[in-house]
């Protein structure tokens, strides 16, 4: 049996409709503001993790547009990365279990870079159509647990008064999502909809009945 995420794939694609109109917008009301340009590739060293929904949905598409050698090549690229971002939160959870403090741990992994698997070589991402929403909103000024956030490359001056999208709330509505899928193929552990993995893991996951525990 192969699951049937065609319904939940549908609110995510919505939901990223309405973000790329967000984007859009501010970049018409501030285009000396938003650098967003071909082959800048600067939010693609960024670190973060995808809710589940937009997991299974990055990698549906990464299976659909991808076989043979290249995939593999894809696939052994992304096994690299997530061994590396592993360490990497292996490593800050062991710092602040031996007494650092968590914010200013969390604060040094927040300016590591780690190249995004699917960046290719010519600074081009090659699953573009499919990026997750932290990709297509990366350029704008955004806001998360109250502090705001710009891109370093931006023309946006931090603390000035501009359209903010509140991330809190867009991850709320990633994750309503994910929970309504994992109610309705009636996933063994319903915690899963709560997950947040790297795009990397999303590659190389086999996102199937064993995985959701069906």
């Amino acid at each position: 049996m192969s699951i049937d995420f065609k319904e939940h794939f549908a609110k995510y694609e919505a939901l990223v409709s309405m973000v790329d109109g967000i984007f859009n917008k501010v970049k018409e009301e501030y285009p000396k503001e938003v650098f967003c340009r071909e082959k800048c590739s600067d939010c693609c060293y960024a670190i973060f993790d995808i809710p589940i929904i937009e997991a299974i949905y990055i990698n549906h598409k990464f299976n659909e547009k991808f076989s043979g050698t290249r995939k593999m090549e894809l696939i052994d690229t992304a096994s690299k990365v997530d061994r590396s971002l592993f360490k990497m939160k292996r490593d800050a959870y062991l710092e602040v279990q031996n007494g650092a403090d968590e914010l200013d741990v969390l604060a040094n992994m927040s300016v590591e870079r780690v190249r995004c698997p699917l960046l290719g070589e010519d600074n081009l991402c090659v699953l573009y159509e499919s990026r997750p929403i932290t990709c297509r909103i990366y350029g704008i000024p955004t806001s998360s647990s109250g502090t705001s956030h710009i891109c370093g490359r931006t023309n946006f001056t931090q603390g000035g008064k501009y359209p903010t999208v509140n991330m809190d709330n867009m991850y709320t509505q990633l994750q309503l999502i994910s929970a309504q899928m994992t109610a309705a193929i009636k996933a063994k552990n319903i915690k899963i909809c709560e997950m947040l993995i790297p795009v990397s893991m999303a590659l190389i996951t086999d996102f199937n009945e064993e995985f959701f525990g069906i």
